[in-house]
Formats: structure tokens, sequence, C-alpha cells
């Protein structure tokens, strides 16, 4: 999940920044370098759950700029929610990697780079393991759960039925994952409806995952979840949005050391929308998502009579390309309100401009009585 800036109101967006920046300098700190490549968006809703759990203020350290935010200095998250969420993320980027590997895929059809690839994956899973032992966690449930995969989805039957046992590992790390931010945030209370929601939430991943997938693999004949199950897409949907109304009764269950705005914003609303995204996209045409931007208006034109270039004249070809990949180098092109154009200089609006910042208060009926803020972006008073 990976949340536009428009739907994070206040200071959630740079609050979901220092968790993704903590997530990547845990992995350099306890793992190398090399590790940091497995840094992604879903693992540092673990770091994300501790810290709202947690009645103490969160850790912070400050991390020094960085091409990803603007060259710009950060609070970034610092503490054990960061080093599980690493944790967990090298073991399942291990098992991604060694699944590559046995099938040959792309490159690791080359037998010098699968063998090389699974060095690297039996490397990643071991230091997972040991980084674990350190927060209490046990890793092998992971571990085991990601050994089991190729034997539940080779056994897994037809319909919904057979869909859900070849989800069933991912659920089971997952909701491992999710139980163990109780522990850490001396929250025994919350184990079971975290492991609940982190069920769920597995499910949701792999389902979204064989979803986006589906049209590729049976293009060239790899194994789907919902091929080899024959479970249509109808089907597909209904599972996913039971899950993600599991998943927020789930979380009604959890008892909060503070407000859970951000939690609330990744865990319910944008996981509806991840949903509603990958099934607009698999199921239909152009125009279907309604949260897709028109590139065609954000191309850097010729200049209008009478504009002004912020940077003076235009730019040359090599000047343009050279501002052009500065430009997105440091995100603007996809993160700023706007952005001067490479050639013209003239003002671009960025890619999330268009985006809906109050799609969470649609009509106020998603928010109920929750007391997480979340549409502080607009007017409503729910």
């Amino acid at each position: 999940m990976r949340p536009c800036r428009h739907s994070l109101p206040g200071g959630l967006k740079a609050d979901w920044t220092g968790h993704l920046c903590g997530l990547c300098l845990a992995l350099r700190d306890e793992h190398g370098q090399l590790a940091r490549t497995v840094t992604n968006y879903d693992g540092l809703i673990i770091s994300v759950l501790v810290d709202a759990q947690t009645p103490a203020e969160p850790r912070r350290r400050t991390a020094g700029p960085c091409p990803l935010r603007g060259f710009r200095t950060a609070g970034v998250a610092n503490g054990d929610g960061a080093r599980l969420a690493a944790a967990v993320s090298l073991v399942l980027a291990s098992a991604k990697l060694a699944d590559h590997a046995a099938d040959g895929d792309g490159a690791m059809a080359r037998r010098p780079v699968a063998r090389a690839a699974t060095a690297l994956s039996r490397r990643w899973a071991g230091q997972a393991r040991s980084g674990s032992v350190a927060l209490g966690f046990d890793a092998g449930v992971l571990l085991d759960a990601v050994a089991r995969q190729p034997a539940a989805e080779l056994s897994a039957g037809r319909g919904a039925a057979g869909l859900l046992a070849a989800t069933e590992p991912t659920e089971t790390a997952t909701g491992a994952a999710f139980a163990h931010t109780a522990i850490l945030a001396d929250r025994p209370g919350n184990v079971a409806p975290l492991a609940e929601a982190g069920r769920l939430f597995g499910r949701l991943a792999h389902l979204l995952d064989a979803v986006s997938d589906k049209a590729d693999d049976d293009a060239v004949g790899a194994w789907n979840p919902l091929t080899a199950t024959g479970t249509d897409l109808v089907t597909a949907r209904r599972l996913a949005d039971d899950a993600v109304l599991g998943v927020r009764l789930a979380l009604d269950d959890v008892e909060w050391a503070r407000r859970p705005r951000l939690t609330h914003r990744l865990l319910v609303h944008e996981l509806d929308r991840a949903v509603g995204h990958a099934f607009a996209h698999a199921g239909g045409g152009p125009g279907t998502d309604p949260d897709k931007v028109d590139l065609t208006k954000h191309r850097d034109g010729p200049d209008e009579p009478g504009d002004r270039s912020r940077f003076g004249n235009r730019r040359g070809l090599l000047a343009g390309c050279a501002a052009a990949i500065g430009l997105f180098c440091t995100c603007q092109v996809c993160c700023a309100d706007e952005f001067p154009g490479p050639w013209s200089g003239r003002p671009r609006q960025g890619l999330c401009h268009n985006c809906d910042c109050c799609d969470c208060c649609d009509g106020c009926s998603d928010c109920g009585d929750c007391s997480c803020d979340c549409c502080d972006c607009c007017d409503c008073n729910c």
C-alpha cells in the first residue's frame, strides 16, 4: 500500500515517510547495505502498529539527506518496531528470491545467477532469524510458512475453498508478525485481535497479488491462484471485501495507547482503496479507475504567450534532460503539488495533484464514530 500524499491529511504523510525510512535504515544497520533493497511499503505497517500501541513517545532519529525525500533530512522511526519490520521484510524477500530462483524467472534462468540468488536468499533468512531473536520473535514461524507455500499451492482444490487453502501460509506469517507487535508494546490483550487482523491482511496481500498478476501469469503459463483454483474475479472480490471488513472489525477490539490515525488510515481506508484499484485494473479498460491521473496533463509543452519561465530562458536539450533527471530523483514529478517544467520552466502539476484528498469522507459514512481524525482533510465533522 502506497498512499497518495493527498490522502494523508495533517502530519500523516511525514509519519508514514518516517516509518518507511526507519525500515530502510533498520535494514541497513541490522543486515547490511544490500538488505535495503527489500524495503517495502507493506512492511512499515509493523512499525506503525508498535508505535500506536506504545504509551511512550515513539523513538525517532534524524536521517540524513536522501534523494527520495528531495535531499532533506527527516525524523524517522528508530526502535523495536522498525527492527521487527526489517526482520519480517527480510524473511519475505528471501522467500520471494528463492521462489524466483526455483522457477528460473528472468535472469535467474541462468544457472549461475540462480545459484547466487539462492545463496543470498539463505543468507537473508539466516540474518532475519538471528535478528528477530533479540526481539523475542521466532522468525521460524515465518520461514515454516514460506516453506509450506509450494505444497499448499499444489494441494489447493477448486473454488473459494481452494483459493483460501493457497493463501493460508501467507495468512499465518502475517498474523504472527502483527500479533508480536502487541508483545513489543506490552499489550498482551491485543495479541488475538491483531493476529486476526494480520491473518486477513495476509489473505488480502495474496489475493491482490494474484489479481494484479493474473493476466501476465496466464500469458506465460505461470501458476496463479485464481487460475489454478478456477476462481473468478467476482468471487475473489467478495473474499477481498470480506477481509477488509474483518480487518476493520478486528482493529475495533485493539486497545491503542494513542489516537491511531495512521494505523486507521492505512488498514481501513487505504486497504479498501488498494482492493478497488486492483480489481478496477483487472476487470476493465481505461477509465475504470477513478484515481488514475491523465498523464497528458503533465507534459511539458511550449511556452504560452507572455509566460515567464521560473528559470529564465528555455533550457536546451541536454540541460533540460539533466533537470528532468533531477526532478525525478527528488520525487518532485510525482509528489510535489507543483514543479517547474524541465525545459520551459513553466509550473507543472505533480502526478498526485488531482488525487481526491477527501476520499475518506464520502458522505461521512465510512467514519462512523471513530476517533482517529481520519476526516480532518475536509470540513465534515464525522
